[in-house]
């Protein structure tokens, strides 16, 4: 049995790549287009497992996912493909648009026929399609969490491409009749995330004594998840959940971002003091709010706990430790992210 993974060479994806393999003998067909955000040494250590089979591609190249349905006949899809930074959509929408809306078009187009010409094998076939809370919009400070029952009120363009996405995937489901499966996670981190997301630019920033940036007042609320827990709770959607529902993933972890902030100078003053014995806290610098700054997001995951029995197992605090000391003791890799040699070889192969 194999699964085909969309985006399985980016943060989330390639963490899910790597449990999966863990736990599983089933193969992997792992698509990704390797943008910027795709770096295929966090699956260094599948470089000789013939479970991992990488494919550089576009999930928007009719011919080359339908040819990997064709070839690979996967049971399931857990598509992970995105852009995903809300900066860059602000700057730049078109390759949002382009990925998040349209490639996922292409992907639930190619899916639909695979599952019409093998009517014996389409019964367990999924498709699962991983999503953000940013579809919800806005919470006000004493809302209730967002659960999966919230309108949709997308307020970035990111977040309005996810949002789209997700109602393709809806539509495909009560219009054809396709199997799948929708999630909608907080904000994740951990192992292997892009430096531009705010946990581990905060880490770099700091240990080469750079300005902390904090977007307005830093009171902005985020509900944090780590990113194997993530893993976890799609491995069991994708096994127990059910047909045409959309499940709500969060790790209960409300915090603001100017404390996400302090709590990581406090564990780097811990774990790697400074020479000139200030606190990293020293280094926080307020700028500009950007445009369309959602307040506060927060995740209900209370359905999939009662339905499917899932619960993050790292608490905030266990969680931020493991990813700064695994930051700490992965700096090559955090190296060649910044300066952009994690290049080298994807030019090299696909020039």
């Amino acid at each position: 049995m194999t699964i085909l993974v969309t985006g399985g060479a980016g943060f989330i994806g390639s963490n899910f790549v790597l449990d999966w393999l863990a736990q599983s003998e089933e193969a992997v067909i792992n698509l990704d287009l390797l943008t910027y955000a795709g770096n295929l040494d966090n699956l260094t250590k599948l470089k000789n497992d013939p479970r991992h089979v990488f494919v550089q591609g576009d999930i928007g190249d009719k011919e080359l996912v339908t040819r990997l349905f064709a070839e690979h006949r996967p049971r399931a899809v857990v598509n992970f493909a995105a852009e995903s930074h809300v900066d860059r959509s602000i700057h730049g929408p078109e390759d949002f648009i382009r990925t998040n809306l349209l490639g996922t078009f292409t992907l639930l187009e190619a899916a639909r026929g695979f599952a019409a010409t093998t009517a014996s094998e389409s019964s367990e076939f999924r498709f699962l399609h991983v999503s953000t809370d940013e579809v919800y919009g806005s919470l006000a400070p004493e809302a209730p969490a967002f659960s999966e029952t919230n309108r949709y009120e997308p307020n970035s363009p990111y977040s309005a491409s996810k949002a789209g996405s997700d109602h393709l995937v809806r539509a495909y489901f009560h219009t054809y009749g396709l199997p799948v499966l929708t999630t909608n996670c907080s904000n994740n981190y951990g192992p292997f995330q892009f430096p531009e997301k705010l946990i581990p630019l905060v880490i770099h920033n700091a240990l080469n004594g750079k300005p902390l940036p904090i977007y307005g007042d830093g009171r902005q609320v985020r509900d944090w998840l780590y990113v194997t827990d993530h893993c976890t709770a799609i491995r069991r959607v994708l096994e127990q959940g059910r047909l045409g529902e959309v499940y709500n993933i969060g790790g209960w972890n409300e915090r603001p971002n100017i404390e996400i902030v302090q709590t990581i100078c406090s564990i780097l003053d811990a774990l790697r003091p400074r020479n000139d014995g200030q606190s990293y806290a020293d280094l926080i610098t307020f700028v500009k709010d950007r445009p369309g700054h959602d307040r506060r997001y927060a995740i209900d995951a209370s359905k999939i706990e009662r339905d499917l029995g899932w619960r993050p197992s790292e608490t905030f605090e266990t969680g931020i430790r493991k990813t700064i000391e695994w930051y700490l003791e992965n700096q090559s890799w955090v190296t060649k992210v910044v300066d952009g040699s994690y290049r080298t070889w994807v030019e090299k192969q696909y020039a």
